[in-house]
């Protein structure tokens, strides 16, 4: 296996930063699977095994408690305060924040790797997962409160956080498998395909953005009702989830 050579900045949260969850991270990974070209296909299987983009789409999250990659974790999210101007935000994918996470650092890093070295394994599976956590909302959440592992909430009576409810818990209240879910955004999201891909990098980052700034003003007048919190925000979430798909895809067909 090659090692990744990139120097992570590290400065840790000791708050879980987790995105989407496994589940969420496979369903992102199958839409993009299924959307990319038969080079593309075939390099990605080539370095990562059949399907490997999909099995292997969680490992950056799995390896948190090793040392193999320990200053990886702020390259899970990039947070930013609410309020910032549209030209504020894009702003940010080039000169990159000094506090608050580096994902968009990550991102571009990787895809410099990725274009010299298109074998790297490491780079390849960071990138999968990476791209993924950039369209999870509270993966742009505030810096004041942790990306919302600060902001508690209960949910169906348990204890839980507005980062722990978009990283997981909407997604399983559906009950579908990765692959069920994959099919059914297929279906649900197809109308809007060609306009997901004719979206830029900044305009699917503003669109995550202001998704957020709804989560956090939602939040301050939320009831405690999860049936109603699930049926408001999951067709939000899976948007973001086939968006993911869709943007993976295309990226790495462009790479490869």
């Amino acid at each position: 296996m090659k090692r990744l050579t990139l120097f992570f900045v590290f400065f840790l949260y000791l708050a879980s930063a987790f995105a989407w969850g496994p589940k969420g991270h496979r369903i992102v990974a199958q839409v993009a699977y299924d959307n990319l070209d038969a080079k593309a296909r075939k390099h990605v299987d080539a370095v990562l095994g059949t399907q490997g983009v999909i099995y292997l789409s969680t490992w950056p999250d799995e390896i948190k408690s090793d040392t193999i990659y320990p200053t990886s974790f702020t390259c899970h999210y990039q947070d930013l305060p609410g309020g910032l101007t549209d030209a504020q935000v894009v702003a940010t994918l080039i000169d990159y924040p000094k506090e608050g996470g580096d994902l968009f650092m990550a991102l571009d890093s990787l895809e410099a790797v990725l274009t010299r070295q298109p074998d790297c394994h490491d780079a390849l599976v960071f990138y999968v997962h990476l791209l993924a956590d950039r369209f999870c909302p509270m993966h742009l959440a505030h810096l004041d409160d942790k990306g919302g592992n600060a902001v508690k909430m209960k949910w169906f009576g348990q204890n839980t956080n507005l980062h722990s409810v978009w990283d997981s818990k909407i997604l399983e209240n559906k009950g579908f498998s990765y692959t069920e879910y994959a099919n059914y955004l297929h279906n649900v999201f197809t109308g809007q395909k060609k306009s997901i891909l004719q979206m830029t990098e900044q305009e699917t980052l503003l669109h995550t953005y202001h998704l957020t700034d709804r989560v956090y003003q939602y939040h301050s007048t939320w009831s405690g009702n999860a049936y109603h919190y699930a049926y408001h925000w999951t067709s939000d979430m899976e948007l973001q989830l086939y968006m993911a798909g869709l943007k993976l895809a295309q990226s790495l067909n462009d790479i490869f």
